[in-house]
């Protein structure tokens, strides 16, 4: 299968170690693209929920797959998250193609776009860190009870039904929350004349053009792979959000090549060790 050339990715809240993840279906993802640039925005690996009896094969494949499309030419940029923060001590690290950075500025097609996590307007994560930790559980286990449900639904040939976007949508905490997470990347972003200003952290993927009486930028949130499965890609002076499909399907042909690659990137972090 011949890959989707794509000038650059954004990918965020991938929160490999979690029962949550979807790494199988990023893995497929990553497989039918060749962008020129992947931007990692954070929460990529959970250290905060980091447990050595879980991380199956397929999440550490993510990272291998990773590893080597950095090896075949694809810039790759290492942003940190909340709760992968304990990287942040090791920032401004580069690594061939694998940049480690707290934040980025990109120059397309002469506009400027501002990326990071967006923790940092986090209050709760900023002054109670025990409490977002708490929450992140929390989280977690509601993920795996609707992963029952939506199992049930499915045998009961009934559409799948997302809780914590239910709760999103009816808690007004939770919209306050996320209405004022935009509005202050929003203002911000317009304050420093960026083009684009473009984040994570929240799960909620969107493209939206702002404009005011101070002036006007595009506001995107790359979404997360626990539940909506969504990336932001730009081409052709455009940006789109990608919604992954159960329809996607790798072929043997393709796993046969991730298992090649699998084996470049081993080799890879092989000679990182002997360095």
């Amino acid at each position: 299968m011949k890959k989707r050339k794509v000038e650059v990715v954004v990918i965020s809240d991938i929160h490999l170690g979690t029962f949550g993840c979807h790494a199988k279906e990023l893995l497929h993802y990553l497989s039918s693209i060749k962008p020129k640039i992947l931007v990692l925005n954070g929460d990529i690996i959970d250290i905060w929920q980091f447990r050595k009896s879980y991380f199956p094969s397929n999440h550490l494949n993510v990272i291998k797959k990773i590893i080597s499309m950095s090896t075949k030419g694809t810039k790759v940029y290492y942003l940190t998250g909340n709760h992968d923060e304990f990287l942040r001590k090791f920032t401004d690290l580069h690594l061939g193609n694998i940049n480690l950075l707290n934040k980025l500025v990109l120059n397309l097609d002469d506009k400027k776009a501002w990326i990071f996590h967006g923790d940092v307007f986090d209050a709760s994560i900023q002054h109670a860190k025990w409490l977002a930790k708490l929450g992140g559980w929390g989280y977690d286990m509601l993920i795996l009870i609707n992963r029952f449900l939506n199992w049930i639904l499915v045998k009961l040939n009934k559409g799948p039904y997302s809780l914590s976007k239910k709760i999103k949508d009816n808690v007004k905490s939770a919209v306050k929350f996320i209405t004022n997470f935009e509005n202050v990347c929003i203002e911000l972003a317009i304050e420093k004349n960026y083009d684009y200003v473009i984040c994570g952290h929240i799960h909620e993927p969107k493209i939206a053009f702002i404009e005011n009486e101070k002036g006007k930028t595009v506001y995107l949130n790359s979404g997360d792979w626990i539940e909506n499965l969504t990336a932001l890609e730009y081409n052709n002076k455009k940006w789109k959000l990608y919604h992954y499909s159960e329809s996607e399907l790798i072929t043997d042909e393709e796993d046969m090549q991730f298992e090649y690659e699998n084996k470049l990137a081993e080799q890879f972090i092989s000679v990182l060790k002997q360095h």
